[in-house]
């Protein structure tokens, strides 16, 4: 439930710009509170006042925030306290009071933990439920927390706390089934990655917020994440990339008046430009970015403007400048250096006491557990007395007592072992769960799967000692099915590990005299052979099988076309980055026209009637691929059409994205169309595509004729 605070507003710094809205908002607020009713709505309205006001008189904000908060705890809204509490601690960590900040954050935290606030939710979102509201709003606290430990100026020494928390904050958006909110975490993720120097970890997972970001149309989230995707690039070293994404992120900001944000793009946009030696191009951005930071009077971000500009002039030779600039940065920094250390001093108070609250719960924690170990023990000891003080008082069943005791016994001891055994594998489980959070799980599978192997193993000698051989039959089948699984998941892995590296390597060859038509024609050859040999479904197909669709898979054939234009002889290309191209668009065009064969094979397809112009005996869908090629003025295309199920409207503008994939589970990767799309447009060209659904699509590829 986002009431009046909407924490999707917070989770990337800072939140929207309303300061930016038209007077006439302003003034209909003002309205609103005069008309309010209820105290709900008052409590509304205080909190978009305080919103408003929040980046230009922060006194306002805080007197509005505070008003909607004293509302929240009259009326015991828990939920929206939490959230109040929230945006309270936002506006404290733009004015760098960390530690009262992360007070607030702290005492949103404990509320959101409590599940009885959901009964305090008044008003949800469409979809949502009270527990999914609840979850969302503990994954605010967790993002926030992750950003004030950026925030404080820990940006680089401090990613570990910040990746703890952002994974917090991952878990319960996930719970929440909140697309949006997993994309700005990931975005969080992926700059505490940058910073650490893990580059391609970052890429990724911004990429993947900027996807969402494009699907949900969040202009905001989009100019963000791509301002930190334009750094990432920087610390590359691929300052064209950079550039150019950057100039795309000032696009989107400016069109949501995100200020703080646009700033910090015409920074990174300066330090790009001094990095391909645009001089005059750094200083302007440097210019824009100080306008914009005094009008916000953001004087930390000021203070970098100023040695931005430093810089600038320095390198341009204007070295009267560059003292004029220089002095005011130390003057700057000589005001602000008291407060920092004092803030961050508080700051670090803050967390040293909860720190040791923590360790405080946990000793209690062990203390109860030991406890109830201890009573547990105890209170068996005094069963087993009472029930061999029953049978020895029971002389007429003396036979049946013993053997009720031997078996009581018996029990108590497995009991007993068991204890013992669980209380080693809890403190074998906590050793492991902290070793495992630092290395991220990333081979959970292979390590589960080979611990259950070794366990059995040992199993497996027992059993062989006492010659029981259908036991060791049955241990030694799940053996096997363990070691396929650990097979599936290790192949599974190498697999996207190498589609990931050739994602970014595309340029990996040079360039050489090559034969567009030959290599065309190679490639289609091996793409189709390789179809026709390769059919993992064969094997649960068995001959004899009537489905009509098994002869099809049995006797693919797919008809080829080729045109190949004579007259475009040799060009310079990299001929094995050309070849992976036309052999993926090559194996999507035959999927897509084996897959339409199957679908008309099934008995429940419609058949065509007798005036239908396909012969083929197994089905009533002949495939079909062709290839042409053609030059045209001083550049050439590859064109590659298939006749299958075409591509939905709704999707044609993802397919290029990296891990979008319609294909089923662990038949593709979804980086063979991006990893095409990248090649091509590393030699100067472009990949277009057009699709009719039920009839088929078309790729054409358009380069260059540089001979």
């Amino acid at each position: 439930m986002k009431i009046f605070i909407i924490i999707a507003l917070f989770i990337s710094l800072p939140f929207t710009n309303y300061g930016q809205q038209e007077s006439s908002y302003l003034s209909s607020l003002y309205r609103s509170l005069s008309d309010a009713t209820s105290d709900t709505a008052r409590m509304k309205i205080c909190s978009d006042l305080g919103l408003y006001y929040s980046l230009e008189d922060r006194d306002s904000s805080n007197f509005y925030i505070e008003k909607a908060l004293s509302i929240a705890v009259r009326l015991n809204l828990k939920f929206d306290e939490a959230s109040i509490l929230n945006g309270m601690g936002v506006t404290l960590m733009q004015q760098e009071k960390f530690s009262k900040s992360l007070e607030y954050y702290l005492k949103a935290l404990n509320i959101a933990k409590d599940p009885a606030i959901e009964k305090t939710i008044w008003h949800l979102s469409r979809g949502q439920n009270p527990t999914s509201e609840r979850m969302l709003l503990l994954s605010d606290c967790y993002d926030l927390i992750g950003l004030l430990n950026a925030y404080t100026g820990n940006w680089v020494v401090n990613t570990k706390n910040q990746l703890k928390n952002y994974r917090e904050a991952e878990k319960y958006a996930k719970a929440a089934g909140d697309g949006r909110q997993i994309a700005y975490i990931n975005f969080h993720m992926g700059i505490a990655y940058m910073n650490e120097g893990k580059l391609d970890s970052a890429v990724m997972l911004i990429k993947m917020a900027i996807s969402t970001f494009l699907d949900l149309k969040d202009q905001s989230g989009l100019g963000r994440a791509m301002k930190f995707l334009g750094d990432t690039y920087e610390k590359m070293g691929n300052f064209d990339l950079a550039a150019n994404t950057l100039v795309q992120s000032i696009a989107h900001l400016k069109e949501t008046n995100d200020h703080l944000h646009l700033g910090l793009a015409y920074m990174s946009l300066s330090r790009v430009s001094t990095d391909l030696q645009k001089s005059d191009s750094a200083l302007y951005y440097a210019r824009e970015s100080l306008k914009i930071f005094e009008k916000r009077k953001d004087q930390a971000w000021k203070r970098d403007s100023y040695n931005l500009l430093t810089s600038c002039f320095d390198r341009l030779g204007k070295t009267d400048s560059a003292i004029v600039y220089l002095k005011l940065s130390k003057s700057l920094s000589d005001s602000l250096s008291a407060e920092e250390r004092k803030n961050l001093l508080a700051f670090l108070d803050v967390v040293t006491d909860e720190q040791t609250k923590l360790e405080k719960l946990e000793n209690e924690k062990i203390q109860t557990k030991s406890k109830i170990r201890t009573y547990s023990m105890i209170s068996g000891l005094v069963i087993l007395s009472l029930i061999g003080l029953i049978l020895y008082r029971n002389n007429k069943k003396e036979k049946k007592a013993k053997i009720v005791l031997e078996k009581t016994l018996k029990d108590l001891k497995s009991t007993q072992s068991q204890l013992i055994q669980s209380e080693k594998m809890a403190s074998l489980g906590e050793l492991t769960t902290g070793i495992a959070h630092e290395i991220q799980n990333p081979l959970n599978f292979v390590n589960n799967f080979s611990e259950v192997n070794r366990e059995l193993l040992t199993e497996l000698n027992e059993e062989i000692d006492k010659e029981n051989f259908k036991a060791v039959k049955s241990i030694a089948a799940d053996i096997i099915e363990n070691e396929e699984k650990i097979s599936h998941h290790g192949k599974r892995a190498d697999s996207i590990v190498k589609g990931m590296l050739q994602h970014s390597r595309t340029n990996s060859g040079e360039k050489e005299p090559t034969d567009i038509n030959v290599l065309a024609e190679e490639y289609l050859r091996l793409a189709y052979q390789g179809l026709r040999v390769k059919d993992p479904r064969d094997a649960a197909h068995p001959q004899g099988s009537a489905n009509p669709q098994d002869a099809v898979r049995k006797s693919f054939n797919t008809q080829f076309k080729t045109d190949f234009d004579p007259s475009i002889g040799k060009v310079n290309v990299v001929p094995q980055d050309i070849g992976r191209v036309l052999l993926n668009l090559y194996n999507n065009a035959f999927y897509a026209v084996h897959a339409k064969a199957l679908a008309a094979a099934s008995p429940l397809s419609p058949k065509v009637g007798d005036n239908s112009s396909i012969v083929s005996p197994a089905n009533e869908h002949q495939p079909q691929v062709s290839v042409s090629t053609k030059k045209i003025g001083n550049h050439f295309e590859i064109t590659v059409k298939d006749n299958g199920n075409g591509i939905p409207e709704n999707i044609i503008s993802k397919i290029f994205q990296p891990f979008f994939t319609t294909k089923p589970t662990g038949q593709g990767t979804g980086l063979g169309l991006s990893l095409s799309y990248d090649i091509v447009k590393a030699h100067g060209g472009e990949i277009k595509v057009t699709s009719i659904e039920n009839q088929g699509s078309e790729f054409t590829i358009i380069l260059n004729d540089n001979k």
